[in-house]
């Protein structure tokens, strides 16, 4: 049986009923459709981070750091004093494992102090309602895809003893893959975007951090996107310039993974 080529979402979680297909396969609805489920993803894998750490302590520092200007804020959140803070709200004892769960804490505070500061969010709305028929009666996440070539299946069958951890895995793999083919479908020069900061070496020193994010505000985005996707091209140029600083605003999946390899 062929497949049609389209990329589908459907999340059915308790209260979280939500789903949405695309059929229509040209490049910009591809994009618009990914940024969709990326900010969807986004905005629930906090709730499935509680289990594991203190989501409202850490919403808590964001709002904190979040009132000091933008380069306040990296030289904030790459400081060690910010680790020695975020610490105590990893729920776990163990050592090896409580670094994997405090690299994902660091990203979600960073998601959080930015969220007023700078885009990190792409323009597209959220989905929120259930758009298309859910193929699974069980409660589930999943994310499909088939394009030419692009071909992606990530499922999650959830029962009683699925960790709440286990679905933001999910949740942040997705949003991964997002990240990686945006740009293919909109046409964001993402080589171009990461010469612009190629000059800036990793930046420690405050006169450093200052310079990283006067290229970040003045970078003519215009140069390495259509004008359909240039605040979607922002959020690149933002990734590109807090990974100079060690910092990023996606949450990363591969140390939930190992830490439930592991717990």
């Amino acid at each position: 049986m062929k497949i049609e080529d389209h990329i589908a979402f459907t999340a059915n979680h308790k209260n979280w009923k939500v789903g949405d297909k695309l059929l229509a396969m040209e490049s910009h609805e591809i994009a618009h459709f990914l940024a969709s489920v990326s900010n969807t993803v986004n905005l629930k894998i906090p709730e499935y981070l509680t289990e594991v750490m203190n989501v409202a302590g850490i919403m808590s520092l964001a709002e904190e750091i979040a009132e000091k200007e933008l380069w306040e804020i990296l030289k904030t959140l790459k400081s060690p004093g910010t680790s020695r803070k975020l610490n105590p709200m990893i729920f776990e004892e163990n050592k090896k494992l409580k670094k994997h769960l405090l690299t994902v804490a660091k990203a979600l505070l960073a998601r959080e102090a930015l969220l007023n500061k700078f885009i990190v969010n792409y323009p597209e709305e959220p989905i929120t309602e259930l758009r298309t028929t859910l193929i699974y009666h069980d409660e589930h996440v999943n994310f499909t895809a088939k394009h030419g070539s692009w071909i992606v299946v990530k499922r999650l069958i959830i029962d009683d003893k699925t960790p709440m951890a286990d679905i933001a895995r999910l949740l942040s793999s997705i949003n991964e893959t997002t990240i990686s083919k945006i740009p293919i479908y909109a046409e964001i020069n993402i080589k171009g975007i990461n010469e612009w900061f190629a000059d800036i070496k990793k930046v420690k020193s405050e006169p450093e951090i200052k310079t990283l994010v006067d290229k970040l505000l003045h970078i003519p985005i215009e140069n390495y996107a259509p004008k359909e996707f240039r605040e979607h091209a922002k959020i690149y140029a933002l990734r590109a310039a807090l990974e100079k600083v060690g910092v990023t605003i996606d949450i990363p999946p591969k140390p939930l993974e190992k830490y439930l390899e592991k717990s």
